[in-house]
Parts: structure tokens; C-alpha cells; sequence
């Protein structure tokens, strides 16, 4: 599903050249549910953008679905992204002065939906996750958890082969954290969703199929 060669990362001022990533090679196949882990500044998140799309590597090739995306346009990136890939933040990323059901939509906008399917399938991945009764609330309404869980029905609502997960936890406290964990194993299990899951949580980056360690930009582990 994801193939990784040889990716580089390197960040450059006038002054600085920092490497951000290093050598990295990294398959991911179809189904999986992979998480990454390692201390802060290690250059998880970096890999997490790349794998993503959200960021070109300095070396090194992205295969996707047998694809070379690394040699796709800005525009065929930005179709690619819309319908293959779903992003969930730790910082939820919600607009406040939108309804939850606006949020969720937001994705299908990109798309040639009519108005009538994009409000369907908006509900339906709110159902998904169990804030049915939440469409005509606010972000600054909810919970952190049911702020998640309005970022996770965003991610899913496009239908993604691929979710993409930056602490998806990290804002939450434990009972929150296992319930959205839940949600995303149920994804993946249920659905067949491959998702890669940024976390500092070894709790959580035990309950997925395999781990990968990365330590001042290189693969440990």
C-alpha cells in the first residue's frame, strides 16, 4: 500500500542545515494498522507529512497504491490526497464557527458531490462514530473526545484507503484515548482502512499490528 525508499529530509537557512529525516525505508501494506513512535524532535511527524503528501522529501521516492507520487503534479497530489488519504490531528484542526455536520463535509467539497449526498455521507460517518446526536452543535460544544471523534468522521467521511494519525490521543485523557483507539481498530478491522498512527503512548502503539521506532531521524526498530 505505502512504499518508502530512501527518504531524506533535510531543512535548510542561511545559516542551519538540520536533518530532519534519514534513510528511512518503510513498507506498509494494505490493511495494516502501523504506528510510529520515538522522542520528541525525532522526526515522526516529518515522516507522518511525507507519507501524506503534506511534504516533498529533500531524496528518496513515495509509491502509493503502485503509484510514483513523487513525480505527480501539484494538482494531481492535491486530487490524490482528497480521495485516497484521511488526516486526523491532535489538535482536531475543527473549524469553530462551522456545525459539526459542516466539518465533516468539508472533504467532499473538493469533490463533484451534490449537496444532498455530501449531508448523507456526512451523517452516516458521524453515526460511524457516535455523534449522531451532535450534527447541529459546535465544536466549542463538545469535548475534547467528541472533538476527535468529529476529526476521525472528517477523515473517514471520503470513504480513504489510507488514515494518517498525529497523536490522535495525545490531547486526551486515558478513558478518551481508549475509546478513540477503539474507533480507529474498528476502522481498520472492520473496514480494511490501513492507518499509520504517530503516537508517545506505548498503551496505544501496542493494540496495532507493528511498530516502528525512529531516533534522530533513522529507523531503529
Amino acid at each position: 500500500m505505502i512504499r518508502l525508499q530512501n527518504i531524506e529530509k533535510v531543512y535548510r537557512t542561511d545559516t542551519v542545515e538540520t536533518l530532519a529525516i534519514n534513510g528511512i525505508n518503510l513498507q506498509i501494506a494494505k490493511g495494516e494498522f502501523l504506528s510510529i513512535m520515538g522522542p520528541s524532535g525525532c522526526g515522526k511527524s516529518t515522516l507522518l507529512n511525507i507519507m501524506g503528501l503534506l511534504d516533498e522529501p529533500s531524496k528518496g521516492s513515495i509509491n502509493i497504491n503502485d503509484q510514483d507520487v513523487s513525480k505527480f503534479s501539484d494538482q494531481r497530489l492535491a486530487k490524490f490526497r482528497n480521495e485516497k488519504l484521511g488526516f486526523i490531528f491532535q489538535s482536531y484542526h475543527l473549524i469553530n464557527d462551522l456545525h459539526v455536520l459542516d466539518n465533516v463535509e468539508l472533504p467532499l467539497l473538493y469533490r463533484s458531490s451534490s449537496a444532498k449526498e455530501r449531508r448523507q455521507l456526512a451523517t452516516a460517518a458521524l453515526e460511524k462514530v457516535g455523534l449522531s446526536n451532535r450534527l447541529k452543535h459546535f465544536p466549542t460544544q463538545l469535548s475534547g473526545g467528541q472533538r476527535q471523534r468529529v476529526a476521525i468522521a472528517r477523515a473517514i467521511v471520503g470513504n480513504p484507503q489510507i488514515i494518517l494519525a498525529d497523536e490522535p490521543t495525545g490531547n486526551l485523557d486515558s478513558g478518551m484515548g481508549n475509546e478513540i483507539m477503539e474507533i480507529l481498530i474498528n476502522l481498520n478491522r472492520n473496514e480494511g482502512t490501513t492507518i499509520v498512527m504517530v503516537t508517545h503512548d506505548e498503551n496505544m502503539a501496542n493494540k496495532t499490528h507493528r511498530l516502528v521506532r525512529l531516533f534522530d531521524g533513522s529507523q531503529v526498530q
